[in-house]
């Protein structure tokens, strides 16, 4: 691929300040309870399960900016459920599970996880810029381990050069993007020696919790390979701010595709309205939605996941509502490892003979009649 310009003496002074604004965002992060009480008025169940967190439980951490974004008064806050921990941490349902997508299970090397034939998961960190409160990953991010060096990635490496029908990898943890950018394009550069991954997937809410982190260095760190998406999770439309907005186009402007997955939350976006004019709002940015996720059955997580059906009624209201570039798929993650599967209202209403009977959008029943055999 081509290289990109290298940067002016001006541009380098630009982006040393843009450096020292992400990196000012973690090192204030809110990670005490002193801290976090000086920015919201918490409730008694908050308080005892930010109390909880700090003992040892899935940590507490919110960076400043994502914290502006909460409303310090309503418990109901959309931001604020997401990041703010609860009593009902503690609370296991029917379902629960430590490992929901059975990544352990599926560990092909340290550190890299394969559940399709065609692709695999690569933790480079345990590290985040906030610790959202439904995390798949609650059982091992934050746990000090930090970013994984290249020599510890090195059997993952071997593994993918030995299998090369693995030809797409998504890069996860934690948060790759909080890794420095020499970092991420020294990992990047260390992949693209792989012949057989012709794509890489990165996995990061920086855009939504740290969109300072989005700089110029860093979109030319994530050219290094000839082919990456980045993957980020708007839940919200609150969270599409003028700041998080910025960072997407600068993506965008760069070159690197990126899609969304949002997570369908309980008292957060299990609403059809408020996922309508977030998947719009994302389409307004040039963010692809490409999947609204039931959220996985993490442990201590029930108070956020919704039924089923709530999902498949969003979906169907939605359904000729906004154009196919703005609907996801709805995706459900089967536990234990199983793997994605799309569901959908069913718009089938009987099959005989050659001719289905379809029910539209506006509930009107349509016959399609197959072409003879």
């Amino acid at each position: 691929m081509d290289k990109l310009p290298i940067a002016s003496e001006r541009e380098r002074d630009h982006e040393h300040r843009d450096e020292r604004a992400w990196r000012d965002q973690l090192a204030r992060a809110i990670t005490s309870l002193p801290a976090l009480e000086r920015v919201v008025s918490l409730t008694p169940e908050e308080r005892a399960g930010a109390a909880r967190a700090l003992e040892g439980g899935f940590p507490l951490s919110i960076t400043p900016y994502y914290a502006s974004l909460v409303d310090p008064d309503d418990p109901a806050c959309p931001i604020r459920r997401q990041c703010v921990p609860h009593t009902a941490e503690s609370v296991e349902v029917l379902g629960d599970l430590r490992d929901p997508l059975g990544e352990e299970a599926n560990e092909v090397a340290p550190h890299l996880v394969r559940r399709y034939p065609d692709r695999a998961l690569l933790v480079a960190t345990d590290r985040c810029s906030v610790y959202c409160r439904f995390c798949t990953r609650s059982r091992m991010v934050g746990n000090g381990g930090g970013t994984r060096s290249l020599a510890s990635l090195e059997p993952a490496f071997a593994y993918l050069a030995a299998h090369p029908e693995v030809e797409e990898l998504i890069v996860s943890g934690g948060d790759p993007l909080v890794m420095k950018s020499e970092r991420v394009a020294a990992l990047l550069a260390r992949i693209a020696e792989i012949p057989s991954i012709g794509d890489v997937r990165i996995a990061s809410r920086t855009p939504v919790t740290l969109p300072q982190r989005i700089t110029p260095s860093l979109c030319r760190a994530l050219r290094t390979h000839p082919c990456v998406w980045l993957m980020t999770h708007f839940n919200h439309p609150r969270e599409l701010t003028t700041e998080s907005r910025r960072a997407l186009a600068l993506l965008v402007d760069h070159g690197i595709p990126v899609m969304n997955h949002t997570v369908l939350l309980r008292g957060v976006n299990d609403d059809a309205r408020v996922l309508e004019a977030l998947f719009r709002g994302l389409v307004r940015t040039r963010v692809r939605p490409y999947y609204l996720l039931q959220a996985d059955p993490v442990r201590g997580t029930g108070h956020l996941r919704t039924p089923l059906d709530v999902g498949l009624g969003i979906m169907a209201a939605l359904q000729g509502r906004l154009s196919g570039i703005a609907l996801p798929k709805f995706i459900v993650d089967t536990p234990n490892g199983r793997g994605k599967v799309p569901v959908g209202p069913n718009y089938v209403v009987r099959r005989e003979g050659g001719t289905t009977t379809l029910r539209t959008f506006r509930d009107e029943l349509v016959d399609y009649i197959d072409p003879p055999a």
